[in-house]
């Protein structure tokens, strides 16, 4: 297979990677909530050559991080129904289940190459100014509060993209071929219940790639990234003796004071000497009434860290200043783990793999070595697992301009870079692995 048939082909089918991109802008949900996207998915991939998983046999149960409540699920098992998804199909994913993968065997001896794509929404409201392209288009957000400000809509595309591709040439390829459609990324939630499940557990290759998180232009991607942060994300639950403010105020224990002194004593944290690290508290919630001592407070923080071992030092200073504040006003500090993230290397070899397999390409007319990320994937999640075992893991960067900044109301991009990251996930492995 040339280079020259994988650009024909995506070439062909750019307005059906549009048309996808545009379906799931739509109907974003976030995460553990994914039920359209997982039946819209899994619908398609039922007409491919390969063995569809979704469900309980795709998602570790005790893995999963950062779950949604029952009446979350319910209300998006509601509106999925109201969107044609059979009740029956939302049974098998016996909340929050979701996501799906296809996985080809060619029948012929090869490597194993496994694909990541991202499918879920962030909790955003969509801006609804007349210039913002998916509203001018007539495709912006059909559910109220929810947005693909992340472009996990074009990830969604570009997966089922390369998964056709894949199975229109299984009779050219060799090995065995997975991709994946993550529920969970935001969060950093979901990989981990899928690599506990060992679907990562015997891959040699392992690509995936983001829109954007850049300044290059269309046709232009990075083959590698760097400076992933490790993260883990924490909600904090504290439980107080609430009282009236002015007769009895003795008799209470505030748990809205124990939550804002940790609040703010949690951005004193000493930073680590062996690299970056971060700590944030994104939301505080407390008390129900100016004349009552607060009895309940949440609060929602995350760490970050250049390596996995500051990020450690991070979560760990994090929990005791948290049970030290509980301490000062007498009240319970429960800590909840809603979401990791790991520190990642991409494997040098591609460097020289993928800007080889794109010589001669019409399409992509740009190949940078690597680009810096500076924030957090549960990707790496996937790619440590993948190295651990001996395999090849790497994470590319997709150029395009962009309307607003990530996780922005008025995030969007140029429709065009679907073509070329379905291009640059193809080519290293039609021209420089399959091949071999």
């Amino acid at each position: 297979m040339t280079t020259i048939s994988v650009e024909k082909w995506v070439n062909n089918h750019r307005d059906l990677l549009k048309s996808w991109r545009q379906t799931r802008h739509q109907l974003p949900e976030v995460g553990w909530t994914e039920i359209i996207a997982t039946y819209t998915i899994t619908q398609h991939l039922k007409n491919l050559h390969g063995r569809v998983i979704y469900g309980k046999e795709l998602i570790d149960t005790n893995s999963r991080q950062g779950m949604v409540s029952e009446v979350e699920w319910q209300e998006a098992a509601t509106r999925a129904e109201e969107h044609g998804v059979p009740a029956s199909f939302i049974e098998e994913l016996d909340t929050g289940h979701t996501g799906a993968l296809i996985q080809f065997d060619t029948g012929s001896p090869g490597p194993h190459v496994a694909y990541r794509f991202d499918i879920d929404a962030l909790p955003i409201k969509e801006s609804d100014d007349a210039s913002h392209e998916p509203r001018k288009q007539d495709f912006p957000s059909q559910i109220p509060g929810a947005m693909h400000a992340c472009a996990h809509d074009g990830h969604a595309a570009i997966g089922l993209g390369v998964a056709s591709f894949i199975s229109e040439h299984l009779n050219q390829l060799t090995g065995t071929i997975t991709v994946i459609f993550q529920p969970a990324e935001e969060g950093s939630r979901g990989a981990k219940a899928i690599v506990n499940k060992g679907w990562l557990d015997r891959v040699d290759y392992f690509i995936s790639g983001h829109i954007g998180i850049s300044s290059l232009s269309v046709g232009e991607i990075a083959s590698t990234t760097h400076s992933f942060l490790a993260t883990t994300k924490f909600n904090v639950s504290f439980q107080g003796v609430s009282s009236h403010a002015g007769a009895k105020p003795e008799e209470g224990r505030n748990a809205l004071l124990a939550a804002a002194t940790a609040a703010t004593q949690l951005h004193a944290v000493s930073r680590h000497s062996g690299g970056a690290s971060r700590i944030n508290v994104g939301s505080l919630h407390a008390g129900s009434g100016r004349n009552i001592i607060a009895d309940t407070a949440e609060l929602q923080g995350e760490t970050r860290g250049s390596t996995t071992e500051i990020n450690e030092f991070m979560i760990k200073e994090a929990k005791r200043i948290i049970q030290a504040a509980a301490l000062m006003y007498d009240v319970e500090a429960h800590i909840e783990i809603v979401g990791q993230g790991e520190a990642a290397d991409c494997d040098e070899e591609w460097k020289q793999w993928i800007p080889a397999s794109l010589q001669g390409s019409e399409l992509i007319t740009n190949v940078l070595p690597t680009m810096a990320v500076g924030a957090s994937e549960d990707v790496t999640v996937m790619m440590n697992r993948v190295q651990q075992n001996g395999g090849k893991a790497t994470y590319m960067i997709f150029g395009t301009p962009l309307a607003a900044g990530h996780h922005h109301p008025a995030f969007d991009y140029d429709e065009n870079v679907l073509a070329i990251a379905v291009t640059a996930c193809l080519h290293p492995l039609v021209t420089q692995i399959w091949s071999k």
